[in-house]
């Protein structure tokens, strides 16, 4: 692309917000199609995303069948990319989105503007921060967010404390836990306030359990102590409405709160170029093509939905990609109008609605942990796909194959789980 520093439109084909693994896997398949004019913007240095500071391993095994890190994950479709030739910019902030298509972003060389006949979202999430689960007390150094601390510890060789406590189990809380334990700093404690642990089940057996961290479920942070550093912490016992119980806090010494309390995907720029979000999960609501509620712009990756395994945020962009390739050869996509319902005892569900004119994937999570369940979509009373589960815990996605085929007709589908 020219670089020019003035505000006339360059138009591309597909412009992709993000270069993390959804954006780098859509552009890769999207190139894999035919499709040549795509440019994808990255507001870091280099691109990768979150990946580049995850140096566990773990990564790969559904895509690829072997265990990689995340850099390793990374790596894999930044030299593809850089194969195809497929332009990525770095230091490449978008500040806004039209529903017309036309981005404007920032970098050391100026104001530039493009315009595109398809744009992609690949935004990723962010962390919640103690404001948003508004711990009272001082204000103290010492308190970061899991992946704050994640970065300056892998990425700069930064030492953040030495006595830990960690409030949430999120996978990122649960991997910091073993991180700062082998860089030789103590792990008091992991506490949940849910009475069900929030990460992947390998991570609680390999982060906590292998390193004789304890756990505390139905626990959280209700003070913080200290002016200039982190002196310590209150913790209570919480109730079944989660309020902390009065007479139950107990003092732990600290110097370093981990806050691993969920996360919350990028929404300014879905919000400036006018797309519907779903208030479920907080990203974009979409239909089965993972199109936004404005024609051309798509979503996919954390984004969209927050996922457990980057693997299934590979497997999204890249059916993102064929729905991008459809839409730039059409010009449009059939129109999904066929709204997805659900029980309470879902938490959400991607897509938001269909158009039953091609195969999808549903993607769920269940509200709390479940054993021997069966998931059904019904229309009309009529179950018109069910699947069997010996277990669902929120901490894992579900994934669920449908075909056009299962859900002809117009009627609205609701997804409900029955026990066995």
């Amino acid at each position: 692309m020219n670089v020019s520093g003035t505000l006339i439109p360059v138009e591309h084909d597909v412009v992709i917000i993000g270069g993390g693994p959804a954006g780098l896997a859509a552009a890769v398949r999207l190139h894999k199609l035919g499709i040549r004019d795509i440019v994808v913007l990255e507001r870091e240095k280099e691109p990768g995303g979150i990946l580049r500071q995850c140096i566990h391993d773990g990564f790969g095994l559904t895509r690829f069948g072997e265990s990689l890190s995340g850099p390793e994950y990374a790596a894999r479709f930044i030299d593809e990319a850089k194969t195809m030739g497929i332009t990525v910019r770095t230091d490449m902030s978008v500040l806004e989105i039209t529903p017309e298509r036309v981005i404007t972003a920032a970098s050391k060389d100026g104001l530039f503007t493009m315009k595109a006949r398809s744009v992609i979202l690949a935004m990723g999430c962010r962390e919640r921060t103690r404001e948003a689960i508004r711990i009272p007390g001082t204000r103290p150094a010492g308190v970061y967010t899991a992946g704050v601390a994640q970065a300056y510890i892998n990425l700069k060789n930064i030492m953040v404390g030495r006595k830990i406590v960690i409030l949430g189990s999120g996978d990122i809380g649960l991997i910091m836990a073993r991180r700062f334990t082998l860089e030789g700093a103590l792990v008091s404690a992991v506490f949940e306030v849910l009475p069900y642990p929030s990460g992947l089940p390998r991570n609680i057996e390999q982060c906590l359990l292998d390193f004789d961290i304890p756990l505390f479920l139905g626990h959280t942070v209700t003070e913080i102590h200290g002016k200039d550093r982190l002196e310590g912490v209150t913790v209570s016992r919480v109730d079944d409405s989660l309020q902390p119980i009065p007479g139950s806090e107990t003092y732990y010494e600290c110097d370093t709160l981990i806050l691993s309390v969920g996360l919350i995907p990028e929404n300014e720029l879905s919000e400036k170029a006018g797309v519907l979000l779903a208030p479920r999960t907080k990203g974009p609501s979409v239909d089965e093509y993972c199109q936004t509620s404005v024609p051309g712009i798509f979503a996919a990756g954390n984004v969209l939905q927050v996922h457990d395994l980057v693997d299934f945020v590979s497997a999204e962009a890249e059916t993102l990609a064929e729905s991008v390739s459809r839409y730039l050869r059409d010009k449009d996509l059939p129109e999904s109008s066929i709204p997805i319902e659900t029980s309470r005892d879902i938490s959400y569900t991607v897509p938001c609605r269909i158009g039953g004119n091609t195969d999808w994937i549903l993607s769920l999570r269940v509200k709390e942990p479940r054993k021997n369940i069966r998931i059904e979509l019904i229309r009309e009373g009529k179950v018109i796909k069910s699947r069997k589960f010996r277990k669902a815990l929120p901490a894992e996605m579900i994934r669920i194959p449908v075909s056009a085929r299962e859900t002809t007709g117009s009627g609205p589908i609701t997804v409900v789980i029955r026990d066995e």
